[in-house]
């Protein structure tokens, strides 16, 4: 139930990283239970499941994607933060401000062309494992980079917004 302190739209905002949590948490637990199958049919069976390296190379991609999806929603992404620590406050709001903006347009380029190139692995009816096509496995690509994308135009705003805010009218 949504109480009274909460709003609408953080109440959705919560089940969305619930969900984006649980995909990320499920994709770990099925990489491991495979990495440790294959393991165990190798050494004990001599046999493996044919397909099976090729998924848990699909499910590092997947996690690792969403795993930086994650660390973008709380604006923990890899920086080097040598310079910010001794910029004067104001010039710090405006370099975050910058880099919230160029890492928006860098992950929006990049979901373009991921996109182009999903698009293309599409059209070439290439198989990943079994009968899953390759377009399928690489989707997340696009996907992360255009969500990573609109949290860093959010970031950016909310960045101009609190500077306004401060203005002296």
């Amino acid at each position: 139930m949504i109480s009274k302190k909460t709003s609408f739209s953080q109440y959705i905002i919560t089940i969305l990283q619930k969900i984006e949590d649980s995909i990320l948490i499920g994709l770990l637990l099925s990489m491991i239970f495979m990495a440790v199958l294959q393991i165990v049919l190798r050494n004990l069976f001599d046999s493996g499941i044919l397909w099976g390296d090729e998924l848990i190379r699909v499910l590092v991609l997947w996690i690792g994607l969403i795993g930086a999806m994650v660390a973008s929603r709380n604006n923990h992404h890899i920086s080097i933060d040598v310079i910010s620590r001794y910029l004067p406050d104001q010039i710090k709001e405006q370099t975050t401000f910058i880099i919230y903006i160029f890492t928006a347009l860098v992950c929006a380029v990049m979901a373009y062309f991921s996109l182009k190139f999903v698009m293309m692995e599409r059209q070439d009816g290439l198989m990943a494992f079994t009968n899953i096509p390759a377009w399928i496995c690489e989707s997340i690509i696009p996907v992360a980079f255009a969500i990573i994308s609109l949290r860093y135009i959010f970031f950016s705003f909310t960045c101009l917004l609190k500077r306004f805010k401060r203005i002296p009218q």
